[in-house]
């Protein structure tokens, strides 16, 4: 099922930009691989699928909504948490949404495929792929912490991924320090 492994490595280095005991938002979050990780670290975590089988898997690790957020109303209104994590995932229409719903201090983190992945397997098509540069558009507004665009391999796949905290007055220096060391 989606979602069910590990969670993904640039989430997990990136996860110290969360607020301690913050919310966190997931969005297509399938069996919550994510909510997983932020619950085992005092988070108070929400996710949002499609797929109600996915919904039932990650339900015992914190609230979740089923919701089709591509054919229906963004879920959460004005709603924000402390962190947004989106990966895999790219609907571009919910793009200003998910970006809004980053709470003053909180974080961004986005990994989602990228225009070359045609070339390595799938997606393929155009509409699920990020085009150079989108996934920094889009997170006008927020400070950049970290931005990658490009190839990874095992298992091959282009990407870019994002970590991006909106502003709350001065940046916390907890955010500007490396990660732990996984």
């Amino acid at each position: 099922m989606h979602g069910s492994g590990a969670p993904s490595p640039w989430v997990v280095r990136w996860s110290h930009l969360v607020p301690e005991g913050g919310s966190v938002l997931d969005v297509a979050c399938g069996a919550g691989r994510h909510m997983r990780w932020f619950a085992g670290s005092g988070h108070v975590v929400t996710g949002v699928d499609r797929s109600p089988e996915a919904i039932a898997a990650a339900s015992s690790f914190g609230r979740v909504l089923q919701a089709d957020i591509e054919d229906g109303p963004w879920p959460f209104g004005g709603d924000q948490f402390d962190a947004v994590v989106v990966t895999n995932y790219l609907w571009r229409p919910l793009l200003h949404h998910i970006v809004a719903a980053v709470a003053p201090g909180g974080v961004l983190l986005y990994e989602t495929f990228a225009a070359g992945n045609e070339t390595v397997g799938k997606p393929s098509r155009p509409d699920f792929l990020l085009q150079p540069g989108e996934l920094l558009s889009a997170s006008a507004g927020l400070r950049v912490i970290a931005y990658e665009d490009g190839f990874l391999d095992s298992p091959a796949r282009f990407v870019q991924r994002i970590a991006a905290v909106r502003p709350a007055g001065a940046l916390p220096r907890h955010a500007l320090e490396s990660p732990p060391a996984n």
